[in-house]
This record gives C-alpha cells, sequence and structure tokens, in this order.
C-alpha cells in the first residue's frame, strides 16, 4: 500500500507508578507538516520531543496531539485540613442556639467539601524522568497507529485515483481515435467549401488557399496533445506506485493533465471530440479533489 492519506485518528493508553493517561493524535490535511502539541501544565517540556516524533514519521498534514493525565488517588495520602475543620465546628456552634437539629455525625463531617484533602505521593526527580519517558513511548505507539490510519486511507483513496486514472485513460483513447480521423474530415468538409469559393473568385490563387488549409489543419492537430495526456497519465500510474509522500508530486501532474484537456478543447474542431474534452476535464478536477488529502 503506496499511498498515504493526510487524515487519521489514534489513541494510546499507559501507566507509570501513581499516574494514568492517554494521548489522543488526529491528523487533517495542510500543504506540509504542522505539529500541536496541548499539555497539562507541568508537562510542557515534552512539547519538543512529542514533535520530533512527529517528524520522524510524517512529512505533511496537520497533526495535533493531547493528553490527559491523573494520578491514582489510592497512591496517596489523606489528611484533615485543621483549619477547614476548625471552621465548620465553630459555625455548628454558633448555630447552636437558633436551629434545633440532630447532633451531626462524624462521617458527615467528614463528608464535608475541604475536611479530607488527597495528597499526591512524593515523587524523585527519577521517577519523574521514568514517568516522561513511559509517556513519550506511550505517544510514539499513538502515532505509529495514526500512520497505520492514514495508510488504511490512503488504500481507500489510491483505489477511487485509480478508478479516475482509468476513465481518463478511456477518453484520451477515445480521443485519439477521433482525432486519428479528424484531419481526412476537416479536408472533405474544406475542399467542399474551397470548390464553391473558387466557383465565385475565380481570381482566388489555389495553391494560396491550399496553403491555409494546411495552417489550419496542423493548429487544429491534437495528436500533441494526446500523446502528452498519455505521458502524464502513465507517470500518474508510477507514483501511484510509488513510496513515500507522493500528494506535491500528484497535485502539480493533475495540472499538467488539466492544462493539456485546456488546450485539446481549444483547438478541437469535432463537436464529439470537445464532450470528451470536457469529460476529460471533470474527471482531471475530481482527481485534484481527492489529491489533495494524498500526503
Amino acid at each position: 500500500m503506496a499511498l498515504s492519506s493526510m487524515t487519521g485518528f489514534a489513541r494510546a493508553h499507559g501507566s507509570h507508578g501513581p499516574w494514568r493517561w492517554h494521548w489522543e493524535a488526529r491528523s487533517v490535511n495542510a500543504r506540509g507538516l504542522d505539529v500541536r502539541v496541548r499539555l497539562p501544565e507541568g508537562l510542557e517540556s515534552l512539547e519538543q520531543p512529542a514533535k520530533i516524533l512527529a517528524n520522524e514519521r510524517f512529512v505533511r498534514g496537520g497533526v495535533s496531539v493531547s493528553l490527559t493525565i491523573d494520578a491514582d488517588p489510592n497512591r496517596g495520602s489523606i489528611r484533615i485540613n485543621q483549619d477547614a475543620l476548625q471552621q465548620i465546628l465553630v459555625a455548628m456552634q454558633q448555630l447552636e442556639a437558633t436551629v434545633k437539629a440532630e447532633p451531626p455525625r462524624l462521617d458527615g463531617i467528614l463528608a464535608l467539601r475541604g475536611v479530607l484533602e488527597v495528597q499526591a505521593p512524593v515523587t524523585t526527580e527519577f521517577e519523574l524522568g521514568a514517568r516522561d519517558a513511559s509517556l513519550l513511548t506511550s505517544l510514539a505507539n499513538a502515532f505509529d497507529s495514526l500512520v497505520t490510519a492514514r495508510r488504511e486511507e490512503g488504500g481507500r483513496l489510491d483505489a477511487v485515483l485509480r478508478q479516475h486514472g482509468q476513465k481518463m485513460r478511456n477518453l484520451v483513447g477515445e480521443a485519439e481515435r477521433l482525432a486519428a480521423a479528424q484531419p481526412e474530415q476537416f479536408r472533405a468538409k474544406l475542399k467542399t467549401s474551397l470548390d464553391q469559393v473558387l466557383v465565385n473568385h475565380t481570381g482566388l490563387s489555389a495553391e494560396r488557399l491550399a496553403q491555409e488549409v494546411a495552417v489550419l489543419i496542423v493548429r487544429a492537430d491534437v495528436r500533441e496533445e494526446i500523446d502528452r495526456l498519455k505521458s502524464h497519465l502513465a507517470q500518474a500510474d508510477e507514483l501511484f506506485a510509488g513510496k513515500g509522500s507522493q500528494g506535491r508530486r500528484l497535485d502539480f501532474l493533475a495540472q499538467e493533465l488539466n492544462r493539456e484537456a485546456n488546450t485539446l478543447c481549444s483547438k478541437s474542431t469535432d463537436i464529439q471530440l470537445t464532450r470528451i474534452g470536457l469529460e476529460l476535464k471533470a474527471t482531471i478536477d475530481q482527481l485534484r479533489e481527492q489529491v489533495q488529502n494524498v500526503e
């Protein structure tokens, strides 16, 4: 599978010590490679390594990656916030004289917000470094999954592009058959018209008129454009089967195909050939639209 799309999505989960996290990576179309990393506060140092990992795997596309991380509360310690507890007890004493109520239970007091606090476990620089290394390994896995997703989408694109290519080859083949018969048809039509002109204008030189006819036939000859179209389509097949980033090359080739199709339409003197040229242009536009998704 040669072609790779620029669109895709992937996730990766990981853990280290008390931490649990998951990465999300997605990519969309872009002219070049644009990597954006969104990290929680305190983990900004991972941005540059994350971009390096992306640059090692992608050539084009808008790649955005985000990290969600939490510490396992079961790995921390619980403490009573004495200040908050004293404020609550003072407030209860003040209300006893005005509010008739049952005395509060201990579990009710502890359930009040701010009374109990969970403290994260104390971590060393070594543990934080090991965590960050594990985070980057997990991100590399997410990027690898994104590469796979983009290649799978590229396989679907490849099938669509080859269909367009086959349709264009069929149209160019029809145009070639028409173009082969065009000069003789053109001569026959002109001969009838010239015979009438020579009858009505005996002073005109037949040799001069023949020269003008030859010029018109050369101007209407589209065989050169057809040869170039065939060459471009052969090159497109090579790009479909090639490796690496082919999107820019395919986009340029689509422009060249469109240029030749325009010239074919402008030079055509046959309505059927013109219709083929217009259908060819429409197919090239469809090809180019799909090519915008190719890395």
